[in-house]
C-alpha cells in the first residue's frame, strides 16, 4: 500500500504508477460490472455498492455528462482526485486515486478495465470501469456510467462497485474504509449534478430535481 504523510508530489505518483504498469489486476472478477448490472453471484467475497442520481434531461445533459466523465471530474471531490501522466480513460490506462484520510494521503493505483459507448434498446449509455492493482487499499472494480433513457428522455448517472480489503491495514480498520466508500459514491453522485446544473438549470419545470437513489449493501 503507497502511503504518504504528506501531499504526495506528481513525480512520486508516476513513479507508482511507473511500477504498476505492467502489474495484473488484483482481482480476479475483472469486467464483471459490465457483463452483469447487478453481479450478485460475487455477494459471498465482495461488497457491494450501488447509486443513482439524476442529472436532469436532454442530449444536452448527457453531452456535459459524458465530457465529466471523459474529465474524470466524478473522481476529483477535493478530497480525492485522480492523478496520471495522461489522465486518459481508454482501456489499459493506469491511473492513481489519491484520497486524503486523516491527515496522510493514498496512492491507489488502478487501470482502466473497459469503456462504453453504445446506444440500444431505447438507451444511449457512456461510460467506464477501472480496477485496482497491487498496492490498492482494497481490491475491487468500480464502473461509472451515464444513460439517457429516451423513453422519457431522463440522464442517469450510475456508480457500481464491488470490493474487499486489499491491505492488513484496511482488514484492521474495514469500518472506517467502507465509510469513505460510501463517502465516495455520494460526493461523486453530488459533484456530477454540479458539472450538469449550468445546462440543467435553464427553466422552472422542474428538470433540474435531484433524485440520489443509494442501494444499501444488502450484499456482503
Amino acid at each position: 500500500m503507497f502511503l504518504s504523510f504528506t501531499k504526495p508530489t506528481q513525480t512520486k505518483i508516476d513513479a507508482v504508477l511507473a511500477q504498476c504498469q505492467d502489474r495484473p489486476y488484483s482481482y480476479p472478477d475483472v469486467g464483471i460490472t459490465w457483463r452483469t448490472a447487478t453481479p450478485t453471484t460475487l455477494s459471498t467475497v465482495y461488497t457491494m455498492d450501488h447509486n443513482q442520481v439524476k442529472l436532469g434531461n436532454g442530449a444536452m445533459v448527457f453531452q456535459q455528462a459524458k465530457q465529466a466523465l471523459l474529465h474524470w471530474r466524478m473522481c476529483n471531490l477535493g478530497w480525492a482526485e485522480i492523478c496520471g501522466i495522461f489522465k486518459q480513460t481508454e482501456p489499459g490506462t493506469v491511473i492513481a486515486c489519491v484520497p486524503q484520510m486523516f491527515g496522510t494521503w493514498l496512492i491507489n493505483p488502478c487501470r482502466v478495465v473497459y469503456k462504453i459507448d453504445e446506444s440500444a434498446n431505447g438507451i444511449t449509455r457512456f461510460g467506464l470501469a477501472y480496477g485496482t492493482l497491487p498496492g490498492h487499499a482494497a481490491m475491487g472494480e468500480e464502473r461509472f456510467l451515464v444513460e439517457w433513457h429516451h423513453s422519457n428522455d431522463s440522464v442517469w448517472y450510475d456508480i457500481l462497485a464491488f470490493s474487499q480489503p486489499g491491505h492488513g491495514l484496511t482488514r484492521l480498520g474495514y469500518p472506517i474504509m467502507r465509510a469513505f466508500q460510501k463517502r465516495y459514491g455520494r460526493d461523486s453522485a453530488r459533484v456530477m449534478v454540479q458539472a450538469c446544473a449550468n445546462k440543467t438549470c435553464l427553466t422552472n419545470s422542474g428538470d433540474c430535481d435531484t433524485v440520489l437513489e443509494t442501494f444499501p449493501a444488502s450484499i456482503h
